[in-house]
């Protein structure tokens, strides 16, 4: 009698099929030969990948890159501000107190471009640099906010911006996963972030590490097998595939996901340790990202990390900068002179970064991409020490791959609250980098429950402004 596909799951490999088939399997998955075969943009591409720099919390825009003079000129004084989460919390505005910037403002580099002192190390590539001043987004919560950031929506589940990516594009190595967020937080979406949703489960996100965890231990799971050699694992493979086709279905598109699954796992055990081994950089290098000093150790691992993977061709790495709590890392509402002590951390390793994509070649296919759900109030709250949430403005930087350089695009009102020119919405942002990476982020779809869906939803354009 033929044997149903769970039962052979179950019954095959002591249950090995049976374990990753209820993790990989989904019921939509499509045939795994083919999966994550290159594909071709929908037009020209600029560049081939992003590293998104994950400013968990929310970075102060005023005391970082949106210089207001007015701020310094009328520092404690009290007006009328009405913003999303000021009404959110009592249904209308409120009188709050003004506050200057922690840090002093200077102009940078050859253009010339403001920024204050908290990030010294990366205010010398500010001529590489492309300031979107005007950003705007959706949610006044993190939660919301970095749901919308990762996916295009604050509540529902929808596959996250790497997945999409993955999706319409495939993978450049076939012995690596091509969606990788190093350090993720268990928070705030937690998973969601980086996962697949109701696309194939081979475009999900593959963490490494997780965020509270020293960079150092972070490391793909069971990514060696110390118990049978790479010959008994092949052979077993090869039972598995083999039974497969004699008692399934032809092409089912199930057990081809979990055998590619399988196979890439195979693959991943010669490359991947290599990759992820950071002992045959050079003293220099590491130095340069900050390895070996205790404030930037961590983050300069992550960021070093980053640049291997985009070596061999990771389409889409997440260098998260977090933690797992309810009021993560950048979020200051009572003390924003930790922003000092945050800054000090991710500064070196960041400038790092850009220093070394920039030598070997690789700035200029790769989209650095620097930000987090939103920017702070202008105002003080509390006791005056720090700044609440601000979806309503704020700044992100982008670098490389096909955008302008030395560039300002976009500006906050004269208090630096809400986007008045040129602003660019979350939906618009997201566009923008997929049409760098080749895609048309209206053509960019999946059918799901009786429609396409897509990760600007109905919403975006692109940012043509920006465009080198």
């Amino acid at each position: 009698m033929p044997s149903s596909r769970r039962t052979f799951l179950q019954t095959s490999g002591c249950g090995f099929g049976w374990l990753a088939a209820s993790a990989l399997a989904q019921k939509q998955a499509m045939a795994a030969g083919g999966a994550l075969a290159l594909r071709n943009p929908h037009h020209t591409a600029r560049a081939k990948r992003i590293i998104f720099l994950f400013m968990q919390g929310g970075v102060s825009q005023v005391d970082s890159y949106d210089y207001k003079p007015r701020l310094l000129r009328d520092d404690q004084k009290v007006i009328d501000i009405a913003d999303a989460r000021t009404i959110a919390k009592t249904g209308k505005g409120s009188p709050q107190r003004l506050k200057k910037p922690l840090w002093d403002f200077a102009q940078h580099g050859e253009t010339g471009r403001w920024a204050s002192n908290l990030f010294p190390n990366i205010n010398r590539h500010v001529d590489d640099l492309c300031f979107l001043h005007g950003m705007h987004t959706e949610g006044v919560a993190h939660g919301p906010a970095t749901l919308f950031l990762h996916t295009g929506t604050t509540s529902f589940i929808r596959p996250s911006m790497g997945s999409w990516v993955m999706y319409g594009l495939g993978a450049e190595n076939e012995n690596l996963p091509g969606f990788i967020t190093l350090s993720p937080s268990l928070g705030n979406g937690g998973p969601r972030n980086y996962g697949n949703a109701f696309l194939p489960a081979i475009f999900q996100g593959t963490p490494v590490g997780r965020s509270g965890q020293p960079a150092r231990e972070g490391t793909i799971k069971n990514i060696t097998n110390n118990i049978w050699t790479p010959g008994q694992q092949r052979r077993q493979l090869e039972l598995l595939r083999g039974l497969g086709a004699g008692q399934l279905p032809a092409d089912d598109p199930e057990i081809e996901a979990v055998l590619e699954s399988y196979e890439l796992a195979a693959r991943m055990q010669t490359r991947a340790p290599g990759v992820m081994d950071l002992g045959g950089e050079s003293e220099a290098t590491l130095q340069l990202y900050g390895i070996g000093d205790k404030v930037t150790d961590n983050y300069g691992r992550q960021c070093l990390m980053a640049r291997r993977l985009a070596e061999q061709g990771v389409r889409y790495i997440q260098v998260n900068y977090g933690d797992n709590s309810n009021n993560p890392a950048w979020d200051q509402h009572s003390n924003l002179p930790k922003h000092g002590d945050h800054a000090a951390a991710v500064d070196k390793p960041i400038a790092g970064l850009l220093t070394d994509l920039k030598q070997r070649g690789l700035l200029e296919d790769t989209i650095v991409w620097w930000g987090g759900e939103f920017g702070r109030t202008p105002y003080a709250e509390r006791n005056g020490t720090g700044r609440d949430h601000n979806p309503g403005g704020f700044t992100v930087w982008l670098a490389g791959g096909g955008v302008q350089q030395g560039f300002s695009h976009g500006a906050t009102d004269e208090l630096g609250h809400m986007a008045v020119d040129g602003k660019v919405h979350m939906h618009d942002l997201h566009a923008t980098l997929l049409h760098l990476l080749g895609l048309d982020h209206e053509r960019l779809t999946f059918r799901h429950a009786g429609r396409d869906f897509r990760l600007t939803d109905v919403h975006g354009h692109v940012v043509r402004e920006i465009l080198a």
